[in-house]
């Protein structure tokens, strides 16, 4: 059964926005006040002497250019709130989605777990799959080609006993027929389990582990 955590709408976002709010009513209250004593002045200046109004305009741009950057941060905030909004959607829709991520820990289940083995030459690697306590569950050598490879562990250790269901981390090593070290990375092909939101970016819970989206190599259609 999937789960889907709730987004929050409260704490640090909340605060900002009260404040913000806060600061336009007083940039607003400000700029109104200005506004009133350049009038009462210009109409009881002396017409004899009339008033330096530079300074007074220099505020009043000064004043225009603070409320134009407070207006520019209201959209800037609105558009990463959409942007938010774009990748939350987006990470819901992967809920129950078969994927494929860079990754080394899948899960046994009915006496079979995959991996995906990449590298760039032919290669001999050597194979630990340990359980989720550290425990060595099985070593070995299989031969690999250039690009991905499927590898398929069965849940039988080297002493033939059938480990039980749960998650298993395979860690590979490479050489090539020179005895040189190999580059090789893993892939696992899971189920996307669920999505937490509240994080950000939002976090993808694949085999028991947190993925971004970004991590996300392949998407596979189930087979019928």
């Amino acid at each position: 059964m999937t789960t889907v955590s709730p987004i929050s709408t409260t704490g640090t976002t909340g605060a900002s926005s009260v404040s913000g709010a806060l600061d336009n009513t007083e940039i607003a209250s400000n700029f109104t006040t200005f506004l009133q004593l350049l009038t009462t002045q210009l109409q009881n200046q002396d017409p004899l002497s009339p008033l330096d109004t530079n300074q007074f305009t220099q505020q009043l741009v000064e004043f225009a250019q603070v409320e134009q950057q407070m207006k520019s941060n209201d959209q800037l905030t609105s558009l990463v709130a959409l942007e938010k909004s774009a990748v939350a959607s987006t990470a819901l829709a992967y809920v129950g989605a078969t994927v494929v991520v860079d990754g080394s820990t899948a899960q046994l289940a009915n006496g079979t777990a995959n991996w995906n083995l990449n590298v760039t030459k032919p290669s001999t690697a050597t194979i630990t799959i340990k359980d989720s306590t550290g425990q060595n569950a099985f070593t070995g050598s299989v031969a690999v080609n250039p690009g991905t490879q499927a590898f398929t562990w069965n849940g039988r250790g080297n002493d033939g006993r059938l480990w039980p269901d749960g998650s298993y981390t395979l860690t590979a090593t490479a050489v090539d027929a020179n005895n040189q070290s190999v580059a090789i990375s893993t892939e696992v092909q899971a189920t996307v389990d669920s999505v937490d939101l509240t994080q950000d970016p939002p976090q993808l819970s694949i085999n028991g582990q947190s993925y971004t989206l970004d991590k996300i190599k392949r998407i596979v259609r189930p087979t019928t």
